[in-house]
């Protein structure tokens, strides 16, 4: 019995406890609900004493305005008028002093500006004759080059008496005449490249391989005579190598000089082809010595019907392969050769492709 006393007094305290904690939580947020409501009639407060005292400065401000906005533009106008006849009056007496103290240049400035404007219409002359002398590209004549020893002298004198320094006339001339020398020389030098001129070096100015070249034809003179060469010279478009042109008939003769002779001793071929010049057939050959570090070219002009010339390889063995291809390419026969033959077509081949009238049999091939 004192149990169920026990768990009904529980009971009655629990529920107690929570009707007491149910009441305080309603409490708590009435409490929080009417601060909220106070802070809010607080600030609605404050807006209205804030909107309240911008709206009392706005009038104000307003009511000044209205007094004194008409004297205040009259002395904004004022203080602008008067600034621009400060302005006005410190422009003219600028004006003034200028004139004053004199608009003139003296004369060291006048000299200084004579001679920028010399020098200017030098340059402008000097441009001007550059560009016409490289539109014409061609040599002045001999009074052209009077003419340009006038004016160089003529410029040159003018410099003088714009700079104010004295200078010896003979010198001048000289310098004048030195001047056109150069400028007749190059004019030479572009006139020999546009006319395919192939004449390199002046007389001044002989080849370093003239030696060896004279050598050369003396030694073949000495043993076929002197018409054993149709020409020889100094092939200046190919490092000035001494060139000789034999006949067909003295070919082989002056080659076994050239590979045999103890002071020349060319015993390396480097080179051999052919080549057709529609008019004749022409072969080329070009030698070295090892012995003496020098190098020569053999050539020979052919009859195009029936080009033949005896073969190199008795001299050379490196001519071998060089006229095979020279007889397959060109038609050229090479009498002698050990075994002459088409190398890069076939011995059924119609035609030799290198010569200018060729026509394929073949249209198709």
């Amino acid at each position: 019995m004192s149990d169920e006393q026990d768990l009904a007094q529980q009971k009655k305290e629990a529920a107690a406890k929570a009707k007491a904690a149910a009441l305080a939580r309603r409490q708590s947020k009435e409490s929080v609900t009417v601060e909220r409501e106070g802070n809010m009639n607080v600030a609605k407060q404050k807006a209205a004493a804030a909107a309240k005292a911008k709206a009392v400065a706005l009038a104000r401000r307003q009511s000044k305005e209205s007094v004194t906005g008409e004297p205040e533009g009259n002395m904004d106008v004022a203080k602008q008028k008067a600034a621009a006849a400060a302005k006005a009056k410190a422009a003219a007496l600028a004006r003034k002093q200028s004139k004053e103290s004199g608009i003139e240049e003296s004369e060291g400035n006048m000299d200084v500006a004579k001679q920028k404007a010399a020098a200017a219409a030098k340059a402008k002359a000097a441009a001007l004759a550059r560009k016409q002398s490289k539109e014409s590209g061609i040599e002045e004549s001999e009074g052209n080059m009077d003419v340009a020893k006038q004016k160089a002298a003529a410029a040159l004198a003018k410099k003088k008496e714009l700079v104010g320094k004295e200078e010896d006339p003979e010198k001048a001339k000289a310098k004048a005449i030195a001047a056109a020398k150069a400028k007749a020389a190059a004019a030479a030098k572009t006139r020999a490249r546009v006319e395919g001129s192939t004449e390199v070096h002046t007389p001044d100015e002989p080849s370093p391989n003239q030696s060896i070249l004279d050598q050369i034809v003396q030694a073949i003179e000495r043993s076929l005579g002197q018409g054993a060469l149709t020409d020889y010279y100094i092939n200046n478009l190919s490092k000035d190598v001494p060139t000789l042109v034999a006949k067909p008939d003295t070919y082989f003769q002056i080659a076994k000089i050239l590979r045999y002779d103890e002071q020349l001793n060319f015993h390396y071929l480097s080179e051999l082809h052919g080549t057709d010049f529609e008019t004749h057939m022409e072969i080329y050959v070009h030698l070295y010595s090892f012995n003496t570090n020098h190098s020569a070219a053999l050539k020979v002009k052919l009859d195009r019907d029936s080009p033949v010339v005896p073969s190199l390889v008795p001299l050379w063995s490196g001519a071998n392969w060089p006229e095979c291809e020279a007889y397959d390419l060109l038609g050229i026969l090479f009498q002698g050769h050990p075994d002459l033959k088409r190398i890069l077509l076939g011995e059924d081949w119609i035609g030799y492709p290198l010569r200018k009238d060729y026509q394929p049999y073949d249209v198709e091939v």
